[in-house]
């Protein structure tokens, strides 16, 4: 979706049309816009995470880095566990791409994998590749306000357009009126059942940008699951070439 997504792989900043909605008469798309290139950059992004998959009796902890331009390139490279280093997901325009070294071979990866778990976390491969795109293919509602975390915030319903590929029916999202900072998400699936609840919190500046520096993934039917995204380090707006995104330069990549 994305995630989804805030920071990397993307993930992390999941969404939302036309209504106008603040002091300033910003619309509803208008304050996710200005939320995404908050969490992302106006350009682009390259950052560094951790994530750790949480279950009843394990916890499992991954490492990654990441590059972002705009809603059309991304690339995620897998430092640890040793097993996955070097594992490479790719989204270029509307093709997304998954590099195996352990074969040696890249797989293009279908639409109807989108919703499939990545890498064994609580979130999908849409959630972290952003094959839809948070704002154009959504129309976006202010809903109504709350407040979360003690920041007063926008609540903005995400319907996905009729011919949009997208995941999820329906994206809820909180997003704080003074940092346009996105404070929560709640996915839903085509039945209307949320399935995936995301909570930002530890907000930091990290280069001149006010993000949320932890972030956590909820399922709804999965009692004591959890994943955590935890930003170790972020760069926003720094140059990078189109050609920088291409099957070919996975191989290449490290």
């Amino acid at each position: 979706m994305k995630t989804l997504l805030y920071t990397l792989p993307p993930l992390m900043l999941i969404f939302l049309a036309a209504f106008s909605v603040t002091q300033d008469d910003m619309t509803a798309k208008e304050i996710v816009r200005k939320a995404d290139e908050n969490a992302q950059g106006i350009n682009s992004s390259y950052s560094e995470m951790t994530i750790t998959i949480v279950r009843p009796k394990w916890e499992r902890e991954m490492s990654l880095k990441s590059w972002s331009k705009g809603n059309d390139f991304s690339m995620i490279y897998i430092l640890t566990p040793v097993k996955d280093k070097g594992t490479i997901f790719l989204k270029r325009k509307k093709e997304v791409w998954n590099w195996l070294p352990t074969i040696g071979r890249s797989i293009k990866l279908p639409p109807s994998m989108m919703m499939q778990s990545w890498m064994g976390t609580d979130m999908t491969n849409d959630d972290i590749v952003r094959e839809a795109s948070v704002i154009e293919d959504y129309d976006h509602t202010l809903v109504g306000e709350e407040k979360i975390e003690n920041r007063e915030c926008y609540k903005i319903e995400m319907i996905p357009k009729e011919d949009a590929v997208v995941v999820w029916s329906k994206v809820i999202v909180y997003i704080d009126k003074t940092d346009f900072i996105q404070m929560r998400s709640e996915m839903y699936d085509e039945e209307g059942f949320l399935v995936n609840t995301l909570l930002a919190s530890d907000i930091k500046n990290m280069d001149d940008h006010l993000i949320a520096t932890k972030l956590e993934v909820i399922p709804s039917d999965k009692e004591g699951n959890k994943t955590l995204m935890t930003i170790n380090t972020i760069e926003f707006d720094i140059e990078i070439a189109d050609d920088f995104f291409t099957v070919a330069n996975m191989k290449a990549l490290k």
